[in-house]
């Protein structure tokens, strides 16, 4: 009989509430314990694991190669694991939770996904803030949001459950022709969207001159804009309209670079309301076919 590894899983929910709290001492404030007893339980799940998981580099804290791996088992096993207790302890699902959602993402489907769990949990209040994806992380990391969808760059993000990829779509009114030698008018959103720069630099690189002739914050004032004519766009699928086209190569639009983006939440500081609204958007995000299972992903990585 081959030798099985039990990861007890308090020992994980103080790996993850060091690693998202950034210190033994607010892991320990958190949990209820000292910090001599959080180091020592630190010291067992790496004996568990046989390698160190956490460097410690002045005042900050670092994951090593297989504390990174480890994360994401963790956050899917007390994910798992919380939700069962939830279920059996019939635990009433109630409380106010904050969301944090970009302006230049999918915000209408993200939104359907969440108000349709707080309409089967009437005693739910829900706050959503929409916003710019670095400032959406930022209030999560000021713990003023309780979870967080927003743009990443790296699949090892700090409070990553789940990522996924997009890749933006030109967009255009179905009436509407543009021709790239003279020009391309863009609808774009602010300065600092990820979408806007992947336009930018799609066009750059293919040496087509372009302009901003619309600019706002809101997806709503962006979908009209390509639908009444103005400019050309970035989009998702979740975010096309009637009365748009999509542009390709045979149109003399370059491709776009894909976009990352990301379920984020510090597993410490979540409710059970919060955790069952993570389940509910990570099944739903399966069920469309665009969520990644950090866990596998790493494995298939590591395998390459």
């Amino acid at each position: 009989m081959r030798n099985i590894i039990n990861f007890q899983t308090d020992l994980l929910r103080t790996f993850v509430s060091v690693i998202d709290l950034g210190a033994y001492t607010k892991a320990g404030d958190m949990l209820g314990r000292t910090q001599p007893a959080i180091s020592l339980q630190m010291r067992r799940l790496e004996e568990l694991v046989g390698a160190p998981l956490i460097k410690q580099t002045g005042r900050s804290l670092t994951l090593t190669g297989e504390g990174e791996m480890l994360l994401s088992y963790a956050r899917e096993i007390l994910r798992l694991n919380d939700e069962a207790a939830s279920y059996f302890n019939r635990a009433k699902i109630a409380g106010v939770l904050r969301v944090g959602l970009p302006n230049d993402y999918a915000v209408a489907f993200l939104q359907g996904v969440i108000t349709e769990y707080t309409r089967q949990h009437t005693e739910i209040s829900l706050e959503i803030y929409c916003g710019w994806s670095a400032e959406i992380l930022d209030r999560l990391r000021a713990d003023e949001l309780d979870l967080a969808i927003a743009m990443v760059n790296t699949d090892r993000a700090q409070y990553l459950s789940r990522s996924w990829i997009e890749r933006p779509i030109w967009t255009a009114a179905n009436e509407v022709t543009f021709d790239p030698a003279a020009g391309i008018p863009l609808a774009a959103h602010p300065e600092g969207c990820a979408y806007r720069a992947r336009m930018i630099q799609a066009l750059d690189a293919a040496q087509m001159r372009w302009r901003v002739a619309y600019t706002g914050p809101g997806i709503s004032g962006l979908q009209n804009a390509v639908i009444n004519g103005l400019g050309v766009s970035a989009l998702t699928r979740y975010t096309l309209l009637p009365g748009m086209r999509v542009l390709g190569e045979d149109d003399g639009f370059p491709p776009l670079a894909e976009i990352r983006v990301g379920l984020f939440y510090k597993h410490p500081r979540l409710s059970d309301a919060g955790i069952r609204l993570v389940n509910h958007i990570i099944a739903r995000l399966d069920e469309a076919g665009v969520s990644g299972d950090p866990v596998r992903r790493h494995v298939e990585l590591d395998r390459q």
